[in-house]
């Protein structure tokens, strides 16, 4: 029986509520890369590395669509859409890396 594979839509925040909207089908290996600052770019220099919003798609396609339109919202619906699930931002990825071991998920990548 094959697994069912999964894709996300995922928002991560820093500290101060800069945002970053993206997608991935390795939620856990891909918040590891943003809090480690392993993916260069926007998210390593802005210091983002909370997650504080995500959402499962069973079809890429229906993932990259739903991206999309997030990114094109304006930040108070985005802002709006977060706290309707994690009224107080907090990072819902805390507890996840435990005492530093990795996971064999952490091998598998986009």
């Amino acid at each position: 029986m094959r697994r069912r594979r999964e894709y996300y839509v995922y928002i991560m925040a820093s500290r101060s509520r800069v945002l970053y909207t993206g997608v991935t089908s390795n939620l856990f290996l891909r918040v590891y890369q943003h809090k480690q600052k392993a993916l260069p770019g926007f998210t390593a220099r802005y210091n983002i590395t909370r997650l504080v919003y995500y959402e499962a798609h069973t079809r890429v396609e229906d993932a990259i669509q739903r991206e999309k339109q997030i990114k094109g919202w304006r930040r108070s619906k985005k802002v709006a859409l977060i706290e309707s699930l994690n009224p107080e931002w907090r990072d819902l990825s805390e507890g996840w890396y435990a005492e530093g071991l990795l996971p064999a998920s952490m091998e598998e990548t986009d």
